[in-house]
């Protein structure tokens, strides 16, 4: 058992030990089935209502209009932030809630659908061997603080109702597969959200009691925080927010700070919070607030909705968002075995156990008493927040690398037009000299893609593995990062990536994709 698991382990039994048990809370299954129906229908419209501007506007506020129809939520069937998820709960049903992050990790990394970013990272962490807290590790995954874990993270707070400490303990298990430090506390405080809503009509509450799942001084809850703060000072005019997080928290994002477009947690997460509190529980104008924050608006707007649904219910979703769901409850989602209707009875089977295994009852098809649990904070554990780029040189750029060997031009195209240099032969080289604290080689992982000996200065050299199943690295958000070092002694240093005469078994050749270094300070 994990340190992690250790503590949140030891939490729960201080708290039953040293604390009277609360009292029950009782819920009637007609109420739990129109809240778990209300969740994942929010997810779906969320998930539609946002999908058209995503990532349509970077760095400013989205400000043109939102057209909706009922039938647009059919596509959310084949929507990522929905099938991704399910893909962790369909490992859950087969080998039992507590099934251990390795076990997740393998299936998610040979699911059929393909990733991006920290998933992206974790697939290829897991197909290299890498298990356990080393699958999403600040060392092996740049991307460990990306939002992908706060858009998979929503059915964690589903099973988990009113029991904010089950919620947390699931997180640390399913979110180890691809994310780690604020990474992992946008999963725990969005799954927290989700856990309190089944017991709490009061939004702005919630927002703030969430945040005691997390660590007060994490660059999450901070941000958060922000947000809050300018609500209270301003509860009518979310612009004033926007612009005071975006000043603020904007400036920096660890895996594209190349790029306006913007994929880490804790902003995206305000964003999230920006609409729940501004949005004053009108659906609608929730997801307005959350669109209009720009970014990744159809996964912000997903969790927004889903915390709102959930807290409403489904008979409370207005005509014009819902009226349509009936038609295609029976279809499945893209990649899974679960329809709408799967998927809430799936929930309601969780739900039944682990309302059973907190210490409450389940009585069929009657009602549900819940034994409540207390918020407590998941342990500390620091991030890769503290980055910030001081410089970025194109491989390109002749005055500061020296390549030797058989180096060929590279382009992508179809709106990629960065341009690469490959390795196409072992021996090849590359060698830069920079000034900083770290530095990362960005370019592309490839079914052709070969192996390295990256050496900085005379510390212990780095064997990068640059195979993978599929192209990996196309268009200018999603580069693969082939090598990284981000503890050096602030200092002059020179970096050398050698081609090794050897490839993965499975790949087609020797290749090394480089598009730019980007050093740190």
């Amino acid at each position: 058992m994990r340190l992690t698991n250790l503590l949140l382990a030891s939490l729960l039994c201080t708290a039953a030990c040293s604390s009277p048990t609360p009292t029950p809370v009782e819920i009637t299954s007609a109420t739990m089935i129109d809240k778990v129906r209300g969740a994942w229908a929010g997810k779906m419209i969320g998930v539609m209502y946002g999908r058209p501007m995503e990532f349509q506007v970077t760095d400013r506020m989205y400000t043109d209009s939102i057209i909706w129809q009922p039938e647009n939520v059919t596509a959310s069937l084949n929507e990522d932030d929905i099938y991704g998820q399910m893909n962790f709960m369909a490992t859950m049903q087969r080998l039992g809630q507590d099934a251990p992050t390795d076990s997740l990790a393998r299936y998610f990394a040979e699911a059929e659908f393909g990733l991006c970013h920290a998933n992206l990272q974790a697939r290829k962490n897991y197909f290299d061997g890498l298990r356990g807290l080393d699958l999403s590790s600040p060392q092996n995954s740049i991307h460990c603080e990306d939002i992908d874990f706060q858009i998979e993270c929503d059915f964690i707070g589903f099973v988990n109702p009113g029991m904010p400490q089950s919620a947390s303990a699931m997180c640390d298990r399913v979110g180890r597969v691809m994310a780690a430090a604020d990474g992992l506390y946008a999963g725990i405080y969005v799954s927290t959200l989700h856990s309190l809503s089944y017991l709490s009509n009061d939004i702005n509450k919630t927002v703030r009691d969430a945040l005691q799942s997390i660590p007060a001084d994490a660059p999450y809850s901070l941000c958060i925080r922000d947000v809050i703060a300018a609500y209270e000072a301003d509860s009518t005019d979310w612009t004033k927010c926007w612009h005071a997080i975006n000043d603020k928290w904007n400036e920096h994002d660890v895996c594209t700070p190349y790029h306006t477009f913007n994929i880490d947690a804790k902003l995206n997460g305000a964003y999230v919070v920006m609409g729940l509190l501004y949005g004053h529980g009108d659906l609608k104008k929730t997801m307005d607030i959350t669109v209009g924050c720009g970014q990744d608006t159809d996964c912000n707007t997903a969790t927004a909705a889903a915390v709102l649904c959930l807290m409403s219910g489904y008979d409370a979703i207005p005509d014009i968002f819902k009226s349509h769901i009936p038609a295609i409850s029976d279809e499945k989602f893209l990649f899974t075995d679960y329809s709408f209707n799967d998927a809430v009875d799936v929930t309601l089977e969780f739900i039944a156990e682990n309302v059973v295994a907190g210490g409450g009852q389940y009585l069929p098809d009657s009602l549900y008493k819940i034994i409540p649990q207390s918020i407590k904070t998941a342990p500390y554990e620091p991030g890769l927040a503290y980055l910030r780029v001081a410089d970025m040189v194109q491989i390109t750029d002749s005055t500061r690398w020296q390549l030797s060997g058989n180096w060929v031009p590279f382009v992508y195209g179809a709106g990629d037009d960065a341009p690469y240099r490959v390795a196409t032969t072992p021996g090849d080289s590359a060698t830069i000299e920079f000034e900083g604290t770290g530095i990362a080689l960005l370019g592309s992982w490839n079914t052709d893609g070969g192996r390295a000996i990256v050496q900085i200065d005379d510390l212990t050299p780095k064997t990068v593995d640059t195979y993978y199943v599929t192209e990996a690295g196309k268009f200018e958000g999603n580069r693969a990062y082939v090598f990284y070092m981000t503890d050096l002694d602030d200092g002059k240093h020179t970096l050398t990536l050698t081609v090794l005469p050897e490839s993965a078994p499975a790949s087609t050749g020797y290749k090394i994709y480089l598009e730019r270094a980007l050093i740190y300070k």
